[in-house]
């Protein structure tokens, strides 16, 4: 807001002095209109200029300072050749505005060739930080594992958290299914936790692309821009930005490395939320929404029952765990029933 105050008193000011000035000849009122207008051609150019990273910067003022030079040398090669007039002058002109318009293209395209490291600390800031930026989006924030790993030191730099990625999180959080809201609750805790942790550098990124509706395609835009690393669990979202050349950090990747919470044969509780697309199977979820295949729970939809992992099934699309309930194994309840009744009889 303070910038575009600043711009509209930047126009005004100018469109005063050209008024007052006139410095064309031209009437008032024209000249204020075309003192505006250049106030107006400076802004898009300074706009222009800020979403340039440090190396096309200096890229574009060495090109455009060399390119000025060799106008210069152009110019000495003219004035001896052309007798002086207004043919020389144009030429002067000409050169000097095309030597200076391909230096400064030429010198921002090959700017990123530059090796700033090499001239010392003053650019290390800039090299550095756009890589040690991670972004999250909503599944790896959903997930939770990034709290932990966060923590435990293996994430440095700066998380950010878009604002459109914070505002999908509330929808889900706000949904009507059940199963969703839970989901979106639980995002919204672990972000909490992350904030509270005084190691950890959190921030909420304000910037939007208004014209992009998926939120996907602006989280790549943005992460293009900072030149940061995007840090998720969604496989489609992870294909989407390896074809625009943006580093993931795919969470499932780093799961599919290291060895399985869930081992087979351990026992664990879980809703039975719907049928599953084999015969018989049930399907429910953790709470990171891990999904968990179960044999012969079709009848149990609804109940929290107790299942053996028989597998677990790890791929970059995410983890699934399959598993049995075990009928044939008495429960908790009825071997205390069995036990009491054992005691009594042989009390009598």
């Amino acid at each position: 807001m303070d910038l575009i105050l600043i711009r509209v008193v930047f126009v005004l000011v100018l469109g005063v002095a050209a008024y007052y000035f006139q410095p064309l000849g031209l009437s008032p009122w024209i000249s204020a209109l075309a003192g505006a207008a250049a106030a107006g051609l400076m802004i898009v150019f300074e706009l222009r200029v800020r979403a340039l990273s440090l190396k096309r910067l200096l890229g574009a003022v060495i090109g455009s300072t060399l390119g000025i030079f060799g106008a210069f040398l152009f110019a000495a090669v003219l004035r001896n050749s052309i007798p002086a007039g207004g043919l020389q002058e144009m030429l002067q002109i000409l050169v000097l505005l095309f030597m200076s318009y391909v230096g400064l293209v030429v010198g921002a395209n090959k700017g990123d060739l530059l090796n700033l490291s090499a001239l010392g600390d003053l650019f290390n800031t800039e090299t550095t930080t756009g890589h040690s930026l991670k972004l999250l989006d909503t599944s790896a924030i959903i997930d939770g594992r990034i709290a932990d790993m966060a923590e435990t030191g293996f994430l440095e730099g700066t998380l950010a958290i878009p604002e459109f990625v914070l505002h999908e999180l509330q929808m889900v959080a706000d949904s009507s299914d059940g199963s969703k809201r839970q989901r979106g609750r639980r995002g919204l805790d672990i972000l909490q936790r992350m904030q509270a942790n005084a190691q950890l550098t959190v921030e909420i990124l304000h910037e939007d692309f208004p014209q992009i509706k998926e939120v996907d395609l602006k989280l790549i835009e943005l992460a293009k821009k900072l030149r940061a690393k995007i840090v998720t669990n969604d496989f489609n979202l992870n294909k989407v930005a390896h074809l625009h050349k943006v580093p993931v950090l795919n969470i499932n990747d780093l799961a599919n490395s290291l060895r399985p919470v869930v081992l087979p044969g351990e026992r664990m509780n879980v809703v039975i939320l719907k049928e599953g697309k084999e015969y018989n199977q049930g399907v429910g979820y953790l709470d990171d929404g891990t999904m968990v295949v179960v044999d012969h729970a079709r009848r149990m939809i609804g109940r929290a029952i107790e299942i053996t992992v028989t597998s677990v099934l790890q791929t970059a699309s995410g983890k699934m765990i399959f598993g049995r309930v075990d009928e044939l194994a008495p429960k908790p309840e009825t071997m205390r029933a069995i036990s009491g009744e054992v005691r009594e009889m042989s009390g009598d």
